[in-house]
């Protein structure tokens, strides 16, 4: 943990590496702990890395982000790790919802979804957003 709370911060993400790996790495059903990551970049990791991270730090769940997923939120090995994204119909190609997580005082989670638009309601939002841009140039 030592070495996450040391990354200095604002900072750019570099293309390997701690930082770079706690962005693009990925939960992934794989019989090894570690394996290429299909984006790419960084690596996907399986239940048993999650397993050893959780008890190692003494951890319940991994929150995590940066994966598209079609629900706004989705939970992975027996609800250990779950990852949530924010941004609904994901550049006007996925169709997914968003979700954000909250976490009470008790360390309970919910999730509000947020709805998408759908695409052509989307490509108006855009379309206005563009002219708007170019009318303040």
């Amino acid at each position: 943990m030592d070495e996450i709370r040391n990354i200095a911060r604002p900072t750019d993400v570099p293309d390997f590496g701690l930082l770079n790996d706690l962005l693009w790495s990925d939960p992934a059903d794989t019989i090894n702990e570690w394996e290429d990551n299909e984006r790419g970049v960084s690596y996907v990791f399986s239940k048993v890395a999650i397993n050893k991270f959780l008890s190692k730090f003494n951890f319940d769940l991994v929150c995590r982000a940066h994966m598209v997923v079609e629900d706004g939120y989705e939970f992975f090995n027996d609800r250990t790790l779950v990852t949530v994204f924010s941004a609904p119909n994901y550049c006007g190609e996925f169709d997914n919802w968003g979700a954000v997580m909250g976490v009470s005082e008790d360390l309970l989670c919910s999730f509000e979804l947020l709805d998408p638009l759908d695409s052509a309601a989307l490509k108006q939002v855009m379309k206005k957003e563009k002219q708007e841009r170019k009318k303040s140039t």
